[in-house]
């Protein structure tokens, strides 16, 4: 009895010995921290970003001066977060008017700079557009997985970016945009034969009249790059004016004779970039949404960027670089066109030579002196050779989505001068307005290359 007590208090030890040692097997194990990836952010993943902006544009039907604007901001917030950690890179800050430093990470502990930039970019993008709800559910996806492979890095890096995204955010506030949307509509009023008026089908108002009032990133006004003025408006046969009024409506009917084969024609529909088309169909009415000229030019940053091989900031910096010198083109067009406030060559054409035409392009809602095309390509153009150097060829695939075939470029420059002359072959822009147009962008982009001072050693740079 006393030997059968023995073996069992004997067994009883053994089994709580062993149970004691699972225990703390058991404890052990689940204190030890689950394994985490690093978190790898690659230049693909900013261009699906700006991919990603460039559709919720197409959906919001944002203008063209708009769009540029909803570019350049989540683009510098990114460039900043990035070039603080490089050293062949500057920052921005006092570069840009107004613009200051951005604030210090708390910790550079477990900080992913790259995922830290992106999540920046997401951030003003989403602020920047109306239709917020079509890029919350990418970047709550990218959330979720950096989360999972790793979260101390992406707590640590997604609290960065939104801090520097909040700083951006309080200087992009005070730009006058705002102040803007509360001005008065353009009037339109006026028995002046040279002023512009709206025109068919929409007949639609003029878009952004105030848009010189928004703050520069880097010129220093809206009027430092005035062009010269158009030719006098005058219907005398033997004026400057008139015969470029001719010229635009010879060229429509020459190239229109020729069917839809005339490389003109082509061209004009590559480069026609209007983000908004009415058409009409008996009573009704709809739209047809494109690209806008910035997003066009966007895109052929993105596809020099690929095919250059870039990384993460060398891509960003050809993004941004690139939207500053669009931003800063558009408030300098506008600034014009609504000075000159020169009427369209449909006006005048269906008034003096035949109330049927239509221009191949539909003529969009804002006077035509100077053409924005031409200054927005001319200061891209100049932006990305700048970067690339000239005589970077490149096939264009921009307009692929819309149904339009690639066009080859032997450089930026040449591509900006075809997108100029497109505006005369679409019928929607007299010459002065192109060829002084694409001076007033070249200028732009040239002082801009001078002015910002962001890659360091930039061997590339060609003015």
């Amino acid at each position: 009895m006393y030997t059968n007590y023995k073996n069992k208090r004997n067994m009883n030890t053994l089994l709580s010995r062993y149970f004691g040692v699972l225990l703390l097997v058991f404890l052990f194990t689940a204190c030890e921290e689950k394994p985490v990836e690093p978190i790898t952010i690659t230049a693909e993943d900013f261009h699906t970003s700006v991919n990603n902006v460039t559709e919720v544009m197409i959906h919001d039907i944002f203008s063209p001066p708009q769009a540029s604007r909803i570019y350049a901001y989540p683009n510098v917030a990114a460039y900043e977060i990035l070039a603080s950690k490089a050293s062949d890179y500057n920052s921005l800050a006092t570069q840009l008017t107004d613009f200051e430093a951005i604030p210090e990470p708390a910790t550079t502990e477990h900080l992913n700079y790259e995922l830290a930039a992106l999540v920046a970019h997401m951030d003003l993008s989403r602020r920047l557009v109306f239709s917020e709800d079509m890029i919350t559910p990418y970047r709550d996806s990218l959330y979720q997985l950096w989360n999972t492979k790793n979260p101390t890095e992406y707590t640590t890096s997604k609290t960065y970016g939104l801090a520097v995204a909040e700083h951006v955010a309080a200087w992009m506030d005070k730009d006058m945009y705002k102040e803007t949307r509360t001005m008065p509509k353009f009037s339109v009023i006026t028995d002046d034969p040279s002023r512009w008026q709206p025109t068919p089908p929409a007949y639609a108002d003029g878009i952004e009249p105030h848009w010189n009032k928004i703050r520069p990133f880097v010129i220093d006004s809206a009027a430092q790059f005035k062009p010269v003025p158009p030719p006098a408006f005058s219907m005398d046969k033997s004026s400057d004016f008139y015969k470029e009024l001719k010229e635009v409506y010879d060229i429509s009917e020459s190239i229109t004779k020729q069917g839809d084969d005339a490389e003109e024609i082509a061209i004009a529909q590559f480069w026609d970039c209007n983000p908004y088309v009415s058409v009409t169909r008996g009573h009704l009415m709809f739209a047809t949404k494109k690209i806008t000229p910035g997003a066009h030019w966007i895109g052929i940053a993105k596809i020099a960027s690929r095919n250059a091989g870039h990384d993460v900031m060398e891509t960003m910096y050809t993004y941004t670089k690139t939207s500053i010198a669009i931003a800063d083109a558009f408030i300098s067009c506008w600034d014009e066109k609504y000075r000159s406030n020169l009427v369209r060559p449909e006006t005048l054409i269906n008034e003096h030579f035949n109330d049927n035409w239509q221009p191949i392009l539909q003529t969009p809602p804002f006077p035509e002196y100077v053409s924005g095309h031409s200054v927005v390509s001319g200061a891209a153009s100049e932006a990305l050779t700048s970067i690339f150097g000239d005589g970077f060829s490149f096939v264009d695939d921009t307009e692929l989505p819309y149904g339009l075939p690639v066009r080859s470029f032997s450089s930026f420059r040449a591509a900006a001068s075809e997108a100029a002359v497109s505006r005369l072959y679409g019928g929607i822009h007299y010459r002065a307005a192109v060829d002084n147009g694409l001076v007033q962008g070249k200028n732009i982009g040239r002082f801009i290359n001078a002015s910002l001072k962001m890659k360091i050693n930039n061997s590339q740079a060609s003015n």
